[in-house]
Parts: C-alpha cells; structure tokens; sequence
C-alpha cells in the first residue's frame, strides 16, 4: 500500500499531531515502533564488552567487517580476508565471533518510528497490539511499519524538517529588512542564474538532500545548471545507482565526455 509523506516546520510538528488526534480521537491514532536490531559490527562490539575485551582490539575487529548496509558477519569473513584468517588463527577472536553469529539479527531494544503514525476508522487496539509510551504520551502500534501495512493500516510520514523552518524564520526576515508584509518564495523563478552558482560551487549545507558530503561530491562533479539536473541527483544518490556505474555514465555524458545512445531512436 502507499503511505503518505508530509512535510512540516518542525517546531509545529507536534500541533498537526494534536489537530489529528483531535479530529480521529487519541485512541484511533498511533505512532508506529521500530525494532533495532543487533547488526554485524554493533553484535560484534556489544559481546566484545560483556566477554571484557578491551575496546581497542574490539574495534579493530569490527573496522575490518566491510561498509554496507546489507553485511552480515558471515559475509563479511568470506569478503574479507584479514577478518577470515583472524578467526582461523586466534582462539580468542573465533569464540567471540561465534558468539555473535549467534545473536546477529536479533532485537536489541525498540523505539519510535521517526515520522510516521497511522490513523484508524476505530480504536487502534481493534487491529493490532499497542503500548503507551510515557515519554511522549502517545499511543505506539506493536507492529512495525512494514506489519502494519500487511494488516491494511495506512502509514502517513509526518515529518519536522528544520530547512522548513529556516526557509519560515529567511521569509520573515526578508519582510522585515525590506519592510514588505508578504513574500512568496514561489514566485522565485526556478532558472535563477545566482542559485545554482551556489549549487554548483557545493554551497548547499542546510539545502534539503542536499548538504551531505556525499551529495556535495556528486554535484562538484554534475554541475548542475537546471532544475532536471536536481531531479536527476536526488534519484542518482542512491545506493543502487551509485553501485552499479550508471552515475558515472550519466556524469560523463552530461558533460559532453561520453556519447549518448538511444536504443530505440523513434
């Protein structure tokens, strides 16, 4: 099923939250929980601390495990070398690893989801299991959010965004300096020369999606000097795109250093 995105000025996130519950009721409205769970390199250090190794020769363990999102412990002794011949070689390092093959993958703790509720037709409770969370004072689902749709439950992503709010305190100040009462940031033309000269000289800290050092490397690289040029970052950062050549291709042939090939020209 599809879930709702919408964005809010995260200082009056929580009004929109109260304004849902008033209108659907506080027991037809829920957040959602998360499940965290013990991943290759935090299993790795956890059963490190308990077992009373030494923070250094644990760390160093798990700098050897590979950076992606996906690793497990098992691959990672079959990927890297230096890992396998540690765990072939030294008893110490093998019954620690052991002992965290075992407990990888398992739930370590809970949390909130970091946007997303989802609103009922009836109490909440009539579909899945809940919790109060004191903290917050808010109703939390039992099921996570990918649960929660297999039951026929809407997410809606409800997100405080802090560029949101600078965007609302620059428009204030904008009529303040200049003595206007209204100014409309939709009116600013989407080809603005001054923008993207910022954009391409990577001046984008506090720019939405933008401002990762990451995104900041590809756009040196793109030179971006239209609104399409955007699109295509944001849906070029990604680890698909970036792992299989094609941000390369599509840099290069931007910039007029590889030729372009239409497999069907009609």
């Amino acid at each position: 099923m599809p879930d709702f995105d919408i964005d809010f000025c995260m200082n009056k996130r929580d009004k929109v939250l109260s304004y849902i519950e008033s209108i659907y009721g506080k027991k037809s409205v829920s957040q959602i929980v998360t499940f965290n769970k013990m991943t290759s390199k935090s299993v790795l250090r956890d059963v490190g601390r308990v077992l009373g190794y030494s923070y250094n020769f644990v760390d160093y363990l798990a700098k050897l495990i590979p950076f992606d999102i996906n690793i497990t412990l098992k691959k990672a002794l079959i990927l890297e070398n230096k890992l396998n011949i540690l765990y072939k070689s030294n008893n110490e390092i093998k019954y620690l690893i052991d002992i965290s093959l075992k407990l990888e993958g398992l739930i370590k703790g809970i949390g909130k989801h970091a946007g997303g509720i989802v609103i009922s037709s009836y109490f909440i409770n009539d579909f899945c299991a809940t919790f109060y969370d004191n903290e917050s004072n808010k109703l939390v689902t039992q099921f996570d959010k990918n649960d929660i749709e297999y039951i026929g439950l809407v997410k809606f992503d409800l997100l405080g965004l802090k560029t949101l709010t600078i965007i609302n305190n620059t428009v204030k100040l904008i009529c303040k300096k200049n003595n206007i009462k209204n100014f409309n940031i939709n009116n600013i033309s989407l080809n603005d020369k001054l923008s993207f000269n910022l954009l391409k000289n990577c001046k984008t800290i506090a720019v939405f999606q933008l401002e990762s050092k990451g995104m900041r490397d590809l756009i040196k690289r793109l030179k971006p000097n239209n609104f399409n040029d955007i699109i295509a970052l944001l849906a070029l950062y990604r680890p698909g795109p970036l792992q299989s050549g094609m941000v390369d291709n599509f840099i290069n042939r931007k910039n007029g250093k590889e030729k372009i090939y239409y497999p069907n020209k009609k």
